[in-house]
């Protein structure tokens, strides 16, 4: 669309530009290239056409060691240097290169000089210098680094005691969103896209998983061979090795955990997975990437969920609440589609995935479940939108689609509700303007044939959007007054418009009903009474006591009233329903039911429980009571989470000299891992589905 002048990838899929010219495959775009500024890399000078990783780990020390090869293919004249990104946390020990021979001639191997600089506080650059030998327009060559990496941002290495049987270590990558570049050098951009092979070894008892198909593995060298034959950004190369059993629950998916969990995983989903993905298949085209298996992870692992192709990570925390477990791996399920198959170009405009993979998601929800479910779980998501919009104001830069950070910000600071949420509004609205939602999910799938395996921006989608629809591109739908498609992509604030959820109201309707009950001057505990909260679904009860917990401070009437009634039925729900009640309980100093909030601390060990409640700990008057339970609990705690609550522990009392040294055993520091949430209790990592 000629309004919306957003750089665009060209049809070749090897240089970035903006409406103009032709490139080299044909399309009207002028060679203008869009900077992913959270890359060091000159990705656009190569063409990447396939990587290897050698890597031996040590679990005595925390350290891969190995090498990898990289299959480059000059694209641009007169490039002297290769820069990829890589991390501080990584050495480097030796780069060397292999140049073809011309005309039949030996192949020849150079020794290359290189440097690695600064870049930002996430990354550095890896500068390899590249004689003239190598540089041949179009003609492939191999690079070779030798590398060791250790504790990066991407490497979890998870003592025994910290992994949920307690008996071996276990590591996992995180690569979401510019975490890789710790793992491997590599161009850390969605804009580039490769197939990738990798040989793992590993010691005795320990099994190796990847994001890719395993294609030989030999018991007695204890090595593991995987090969991904589908081109995925970088931040999809994902790896666990630990002691880990497998049962299979479909022709085409297994489980993977840890022996003392499978049978509990298993038993959650059941054959839901197969029929999961009939479902997606039926609205989206065919799952393309063979296997869809599922490995349930420690609750170290720093995030709900993550997308990785053939091998979904996710957070064994999840598995004690059904409901939120579904929702989860659907929306995973619906990432083989929109965020892996087709991917956002850059970070700035990350709703392309999550947007769409959020509406793909609940499509399959409705089709299996029906709309009163769906629209009961878009509710309870809308909710936590909104809030997260009164704490950040209407004018927050961070609610637009089209997000556009400076240099040197992570793009996983970015990670938040509008994501998700503002972007399924969006998706939802054209799939409104067609008029019919299966016209719209036949558009989806030839969106997907179109640009599979493929990086776009959002003129790609809404242009294709404008040519499925001609009639729609005639009445000029993307300038409607108030929902022109340039405010959605680039206003601030809640989105334009949001979907009708009347269908949910048999649901929904209750859960309003008895907030209005408790939001009154006197409650009546008889009224209060005919609501039976045990017969209710997790998704009405957590809707419940979000907004209860929007109407704090309550009075300690009401909230003796509260416990009296519920902290018993509570006690039996799972975490998604009780953190919401500690959260009211703690919001409101409400000390009678302080021990439970204990209790929940001690046993639940992973982020998206235990920030929430240090955060509103030490944001009230029990400052104290969280010192004492974060002394009591931190060996259990992975030390990247440690370090996240002694920020918040010290940012809390920083007037308070006395405490806040004995609190920070090293220096305070940004949290290891990108993906770790803001700091505020309001938006909690649990409100996002988030896949990454």
């Amino acid at each position: 669309m000629a309004e919306l002048q957003r750089p665009t990838l060209c049809c070749c899929r090897k240089v970035l530009t903006v409406p103009g010219k032709s490139c080299e495959g044909g399309r009207s775009l002028a060679h203008c290239r869009l900077v992913d500024i959270a890359s060091a890399s000159n990705f656009h000078s190569f063409k990447l056409r396939h990587f290897h990783l050698d890597l031996h780990l040590n679990f005595a020390v925390k350290r891969m060691t190995g090498w990898q090869v990289l299959e480059l293919t000059p694209v641009q004249p007169g490039v002297q240097s290769l820069i990829l990104d890589t991390h501080p946390s990584l050495l480097i020990h030796s780069v060397d290169c292999k140049v073809p021979g011309a005309s039949g001639a030996p192949d020849v191997f150079l020794s290359l000089t290189y440097r690695v600089e600064p870049f930002t506080d996430y990354g550095s650059s890896l500068n390899i210098s590249l004689p003239a030998a190598v540089i041949r327009p179009h003609r492939a060559f191999r690079v070779t680094i030798r590398y060791t990496t250790t504790d990066g941002p991407a490497i979890w290495w998870l003592d025994a005691e910290l992994t949920c049987g307690q008996t071996r270590p276990l590591v996992f990558t995180q690569g979401h969103s510019v975490c890789n570049r710790s793992f491997f050098p590599c161009f850390d951009t969605p804009a580039v896209k490769s197939t990738y092979s990798a040989t793992v070894r590993v010691p005795e008892g320990v099994t190796v998983l990847m994001s890719a198909s395993r294609s030989a593995y030999s018991k007695q060298d204890r090595v593991f061979q995987f090969s991904m034959e589908y081109p995925v950004p970088a931040y999809l190369v994902a790896l666990v090795a630990g002691d880990l059993q497998h049962a299979d629950i479909g022709p085409r998916s297994r489980v993977w955990a840890e022996p003392c969990i499978l049978t509990c995983a298993v038993s959650k989903l059941g054959g839901s997975v197969e029929r999961w993905l009939n479902v997606a298949e039926g609205l989206f085209g065919p799952y393309v990437w063979g296997r869809y298996d599922i490995v349930f992870l420690p609750p170290s692992f720093p995030i709900v969920a993550m997308e990785n192709p053939c091998l979904t990570f996710i957070i064994s925390s999840i598995l004690e609440s059904q409901e939120f477990l579904l929702i989860d791996v659907i929306h995973e399920i619906a990432h083989g589609w929109f965020g892996n198959a087709v991917t956002n170009a850059t970070w700035e405009e990350m709703w392309l995935s999550e947007g769409l993979a959020t509406y793909a998601q609940r499509r399959i929800t409705t089709e299996a479940y029906g709309e009163a479910f769906t629209c009961l779980e878009t509710v309870f998501r809308l909710d936590a939108l909104h809030r997260q919009m009164r704490l950040l104001g209407d004018n927050n830069p961070v609610s637009k689609l089209q997000a556009k950070f400076e240099p040197g910000v992570n793009p996983s600071s970015l990670m938040n509700l509008f994501t998700y949420e503002k972007g399924f509004c969006f998706v939802s609205y054209l799939s409104q303007l067609c008029g019919d939602i299966k016209r719209f999910d036949s558009f989806l799938r030839a969106y997907i044939e179109k640009f599979r395996f493929s990086s776009v921006i959002a003129q790609d989608l809404l242009d294709f959007f404008l040519g499925f629809f001609p009639e729609l591109k005639e009445s000029c739908v993307a300038q409607r007054e108030g929902l022109e498609f340039e405010r959605w992509l680039n206003g601030c604030g809640p989105p334009l418009c949001e979907p009708d959820l009347s269908a949910g109201r048999a649901l929904t309707g209750p859960v309003q009903h008895l907030c209005d009950l408790w939001g009154m001057d006197a409650p009546d505990p008889q009224l209060i009474s005919t609501f039976d909260l045990s017969s209710w679904s997790t998704f009405q009860t957590v809707l419940f006591l979000d907004r209860l917990l929007d109407r704090s401070p309550l009075s300690q009437e009401v909230m003796s009233l509260l416990s009296s009634c519920y902290s018993a039925l509570l006690d039996g729900m799972n975490a998604e329903v009780q953190i919401r009640w500690l959260q009211i309980v703690v919001r409101n100093s409400f000390y009678p039911d302080l021990p439970r909030v204990r209790s929940f601390l001690h046993k639940h060990t992973s982020r998206m429980y235990t920030v929430p409640l240090y955060e509103d700990l030490c944001g009230g008057v029990m400052k104290c009571f969280a010192v004492e339970v974060f002394y009591q609990t931190q060996a259990r705690l992975h030390p990247n989470l440690r370090r996240t609550l002694q920020q918040i522990l010290f940012q809390s009392s920083a007037l308070n000299t006395s405490t806040a040294p004995s609190l920070l055993t090293s220096p305070p520091s940004a949290p290891s891992s990108p993906t770790d949430p803001p700091a505020n209790g309001t938006i909690a990592l649990r409100d996002v589905n988030v896949s990454a």
